[in-house]
């Protein structure tokens, strides 16, 4: 299997799924996903702010698309298709310096000043 693609990337965790019945265990229930991908992020946020190697960034980074890739599975959405969909509407804003940063937003209550 291309270990490159994203559709292989879903098989091995929809097999993940299987393999520890996530279905029948509680671990597809939404609520649960998201404060497990809340922790990753955390862990992600320790990396940058601790100065942790590139190496454990890129572990925690895989660690949320993997519970990312796993929500898809559960709220059974098209993560591919729902990608495509947002790039192509985010390619379409403009950009705006927010606190000496560049933020490509639809600026939603931040002054565009």
């Amino acid at each position: 299997m291309n270990q490159d693609s994203y559709q292989s990337m879903l098989v091995t965790v929809q097999a993940f799924h299987d393999k520890h019945d996530f279905k029948n265990n509680g671990g597809e229930d939404l609520a649960y996903r998201v404060a497990l991908m809340a922790e990753e992020l955390g862990e992600i946020s320790a990396c940058v702010t601790k100065g942790k190697s590139k190496q454990d960034l890129a572990e925690e980074s895989a660690d949320l698309l993997i519970l990312l890739m796993g929500t898809a599975i559960s709220a059974e959405f098209d993560l591919n298709e729902a990608f495509w969909q947002k790039m192509e509407k985010i390619n379409k804003r403009k950009s705006k310096m927010v606190n000496g940063k560049i933020r490509v937003s639809e600026f939603k209550g931040i002054d565009k000043n």
